[in-house]
């Protein structure tokens, strides 16, 4: 009797068992969510295009946009779990991060730089007849976004085509909303900024472009997913990545020269549509290639920064996962190159 009992009872803890993981494994489907930040400059029109012209939406896929002053933000809130998924500069604390076991994957690009850069070195409009170029900047204060940051790299390779090095300046943090201001008080003396900040900023009589022509074609902003949202929802994570790409491929050729997407990029930067249309634009990759060589470079840099807790390279390629890129292109089909790709921005 005793036998039966305990029987029973076993079979009736294993029932609520396999019940509670069935539920779990439900709920975990159900969860359609995907959190991530950005920045409120045009580099991450991806975001905004998919999200406005409902391609999320298109995938059963709800997206939570969180602004933040530096992309490398997006990484903190990654690895403390608050984000599924980030886009943003492969600064420092993403490369300390993987090296301390973070468990996530490269899984596409996001912007590349040519000249005339969307990012660009920017100072004073009052002072453009004392700083000519960026040979002037020698023992003076510029600033970047965020820490550890992506766009150190940009200043370093400003001040390389100079004959400078980062020895040569004071190197500080300003958000980029921040900047014209900071120029105008004096309490900087150079900036890295980003588009559509720029254009509106010399509308305005603020500020001058000092150099845009210091990177060309190099890639270091990237989408990165956690393992939990690859792992566990991989019919959200390939939603995602299937809307990202319809979006990548929007921003091709004549896609920057349209009102509605001059709008969608006016509503999260706001900045009017108007000015949006004549800035300086980035390039995406409408296949979603990921560049070893050009995160090898950064980890280069980084590293004879003496900012990354290792000093030999790490291999970033178990980091890296292009299975739902080529997933995507699968399903979208393969992409059709403009006969006539658009000039780039002023």
């Amino acid at each position: 009797m005793t036998l039966i009992v305990f029987k029973r009872g076993f079979l009736a803890v294993l029932a609520l068992m396999l019940a509670v993981a069935m539920v779990g494994s439900v709920s975990a489907q159900e969860n359609r969510t995907v959190r991530l930040g950005y920045v409120p400059v045009m580099i991450y029109a991806p975001l905004y295009i998919a999200q406005e012209r409902g391609y999320f939406a298109a995938e059963n896929v709800t997206v939570e946009l969180t602004p933040l002053q530096g992309g490398s933000d997006s990484a903190v809130q990654l690895a403390a779990g608050n984000f599924d998924a980030a886009v943003g500069g492969l600064g420092a604390g993403l490369l300390n991060a993987a090296k301390q076991g973070l468990e996530f994957r490269i899984v596409g690009p996001m912007h590349t730089e040519r000249a005339p850069l969307a990012t660009p070195l920017v100072i004073s409009a009052k002072r453009a007849e004392e700083i000519k170029s960026v040979a002037d900047l020698k023992g003076k204060k510029v600033s970047i976004n965020a820490t550890g940051a992506a766009t150190e790299y940009w200043v370093y390779a400003a001040l390389k085509k100079a004959g400078l090095t980062l020895n040569d300046i004071t190197l500080t943090t300003v958000g980029f909303r921040d900047v014209p201001a900071a120029l105008e008080a004096g309490s900087i003396d150079a900036a890295m900024l980003g588009e559509p900040l720029v254009t509106l900023a010399k509308d305005q009589g603020l500020i001058s472009v000092l150099a845009d022509d210091f990177i060309d074609g190099i890639t270091v902003t990237y989408l990165y997913m956690g393992l939990p949202l690859i792992n566990e929802r991989p019919d959200v994570a390939l939603g995602f990545t299937k809307a990202y790409l319809k979006a990548l491929r929007d921003l091709q050729g004549d896609g920057w020269l349209t009102e509605d997407t001059a709008k969608i990029i006016e509503k999260y930067t706001n900045v009017p549509a108007a000015v949006v249309l004549r800035a300086s634009r980035p390039y995406y990759d409408p296949n979603g290639a990921i560049s070893v060589d050009d995160i090898n470079e950064l980890q280069r840099y980084f590293i004879e920064r003496k900012v990354l807790e290792y000093t030999e390279p790490l291999d970033i390629t178990p980091f890296i996962d292009t299975s739902l890129v080529e997933k995507a292109i699968e399903a979208l089909g393969p992409y059709a190159q403009p006969t006539a790709e658009a000039t780039p921005g002023k």
